[in-house]
């Protein structure tokens, strides 16, 4: 490497560091200087997708780290299910379920969702994140999935959302419109990176839509997405900022409604491994480290919100 282009790779990384670190102080500012009314919390949580270890070590981490607890897959198996549980409250940790169907056929899908469902509702967590029914279901057959965790919330007192998601019910703003209108009782963990990616756009062509959708929103899972991915590679990084900016000015929509109603907020820190995280060709090495983002995340989001 010749001595001008080592030059000019150091000051453009100076510059960029800059940029960085600026971004991140306005990012991390309280978004409003008025108290919350009595009953606001936030709580928000860790992911533990990409990690392979122990229950008991990622406890541990999430805990070090400063996450109040973790949003997981429930368990299939009930001696699983229990260890689980067991190692979150000998950790001081919460926890909410992720439960989701993956059959093909709408009647066993609809019946491995409904075990799932109602196995993670008796374990009592914070909330229930629904991964719920197929892109390629009716109308009708999706409603069925709405209207049974209605029915088990009311029942279980166990809060139950159903995530924006691509290949899921509300795989797009339109779609989710449709049952938004229809159903008042659902409710949405927004993780709007997925919309972004699905119609090419930061939304501003949907503003009606994603206002109810904001409307309905009682959980966030914060991951950034770009109009041509559901994840950027790094939100630290200046030339992400007017995205990530973008899914700042959502998310504090939802919190200034948390806060004037007095209402607990959850929040999943959900940057992912590769192949959500771009990788280096050949090599699949990421280009950044996951978990430091998504502990950025909780610490940017913690100072933002509290």
């Amino acid at each position: 490497m010749d001595l001008t282009r080592r030059a000019f790779l150091s000051s453009t990384a100076l510059a960029g560091t800059s940029l960085l670190i600026n971004s991140n102080e306005t990012m991390a500012q309280p978004t409003s200087t008025t108290a919350a009314a009595p009953g606001y919390e936030l709580l928000i949580f860790a992911t533990n997708w990409g990690y392979s270890g122990s229950w008991k070590d990622f406890c541990g981490l999430i805990k070090k780290d400063g996450y109040d607890g973790a949003e997981v897959w429930c368990p299939s198996d009930v001696a699983q299910r229990d260890a689980l549980v067991s190692t979150f409250k000998e950790h001081g940790l919460k926890f909410g379920f992720l439960v989701g169907g993956w059959e093909k056929d709408f009647d066993k899908h609809f019946k491995q969702f409904e075990d799932s469902l109602r196995a993670a509702a008796k374990l009592q967590p914070v909330y229930i994140n629904c991964h719920s029914g197929r892109d390629y279901y009716s109308f009708d057959q999706n409603k069925k999935f709405i209207e049974l965790t209605t029915a088990v919330s009311r029942e279980s007192g166990v809060p139950i959302y159903h995530e924006t998601h691509r290949s899921r019910i509300l795989y797009s703003a339109p779609v989710s419109r449709q049952f938004m209108e229809q159903l008042p009782a659902l409710r949405l963990t927004l993780d709007i990176s997925h919309w972004c990616n699905v119609h090419e756009s930061l939304l501003e062509d949907q503003q009606e839509t994603v206002d109810l959708a904001i409307s309905r929103a009682e959980h966030i899972h914060a991951r950034v997405g770009h109009q041509e991915g559901p994840q950027v590679n790094d939100p630290r990084a200046p030339e992400w900022k007017a995205t990530f900016d973008r899914h700042l000015a959502w998310w504090d929509q939802i919190i200034a409604r948390k806060k004037k109603d007095g209402q607990r907020m959850t929040i999943l820190t959900e940057f992912g491994p590769v192949d959500y995280m771009p990788a280096m060709p050949y090599t699949r090495q990421p280009v950044a480290n996951q978990w430091d983002i998504n502990v950025y995340m909780m610490k940017t989001l913690r100072a933002r919100y509290q």
